[in-house]
């Protein structure tokens, strides 16, 4: 048996620093309580903007820069020393982490934010960065476009463990891609919630034959920061709850054995058989004995992708 913990609490929002040591405080505690995996929610750093669900780019223009310029202030930026303090601490706690972060591209324009998933060994390495491949709907004016480099399933002490953002859970080419490496723990940050929701995490652990951890965003009007523009006309004092959470843990057999949260903070910490991962295959395995790979193919660009490439300089004479 293996413990993991879910995490389901409001980040310090739109406050980097902040919600990193917020970050490495709950892995303390968590750890302290047996768990060898914990789980952050989509873009729990600095938090995701939940704001772009709500506003209008033509009429509330100056709001959606102000808002993009704080966000793109505090997003993490891989080339630095911004998550140290989670790598220091999974490595003395010896935990694997798995987080959701809003990244700042380092590599092109250094302006570029992406949705990333960032998991962290037991060593204090990143083990796996995985950037989400499709934002949905308006996140395209926050978020850049992944692409294949993270979709990896890696060995974890808890075994072997992937990783999908939110609705690229629906993609099912991305979601064959890690059944097809063998994942035992299938890891799902996410921003949605609800019925349907909750019957996609089922399907996907009965197709899969493989542990689900959904971990939600749960966030209340009271967690944004005290001069968040225009608070009182996107969020009325009325309204307590932007979005539920709903964080639950489920069976390869499809059956929710923890959760949902929804409407709370708090963390969800079970033991898991995750041996039950390879058990359960014997009646299905989609990437195995049940695949045809005679008629159906796959294939995986996992490069980098880039659009600049730099030939060497040529020797000076």
């Amino acid at each position: 048996m293996k413990k993991v913990a879910i995490i389901q609490q409001a980040p310090k929002v739109l406050d980097k620093e902040g919600t990193i040591n917020k970050a490495v405080e709950i892995i303390r505690a968590v750890s302290a309580q047996g768990a060898e995996l914990i789980v952050f929610p989509e873009a729990f750093i600095p938090g995701y903007p939940a704001w772009i669900w709500r506003l209008r780019p033509g009429n509330d223009w100056s709001l959606c820069e102000a808002l993009h310029v704080r966000l793109l202030h505090n997003s993490v930026d891989l080339a630095s020393s911004d998550l140290k303090p989670l790598l220091d601490v999974a490595k003395e706690e010896n935990v694997t982490v798995v987080c959701g972060v809003n990244e700042r591209d380092h590599l092109n324009s250094q302006s570029t934010i992406y949705n990333s998933a960032i998991t962290i060994d037991n060593t204090g390495k990143i083990a796996n960065h995985h950037r989400k491949l499709m934002p949905t709907n308006p996140e395209r004016m926050v978020w850049g476009f992944g692409d294949g480099y993270g979709l990896n399933v890696i060995d974890t002490p808890v075994g072997k463990i992937g990783s999908l953002i939110c609705w690229e859970n629906y993609m099912p080419l991305a979601r064959y891609a890690l059944y097809s490496q063998g994942i035992e723990i299938y890891i799902a940050p996410t921003y949605d919630s609800g019925e349907a929701w909750i019957g996609t995490m089922q399907h996907i652990a009965r197709e899969g034959k493989c542990w689900v951890l959904c971990c939600g965003v749960a966030l209340e009007r009271k967690d944004l920061p005290a001069d968040f523009p225009n608070i009182d006309t996107l969020y009325p004092a009325d309204e307590e709850w932007i979005n539920p959470g709903d964080s639950f843990i489920v069976s390869p057999s499809g059956e929710i054995v923890a959760g949902p949260l929804s409407k709370q903070k708090g963390n969800i910490i079970l033991d898991i058989d995750v041996e039950k991962a390879a058990s359960s295959k014997r009646a299905l395995d989609v990437a195995g004995h049940y695949s045809r790979p005679d008629v159906f193919r796959l294939e995986v660009d996992r490069s980098r992708q880039s659009p600049t490439h730099f030939n060497s300089k040529p020797e000076e004479e």
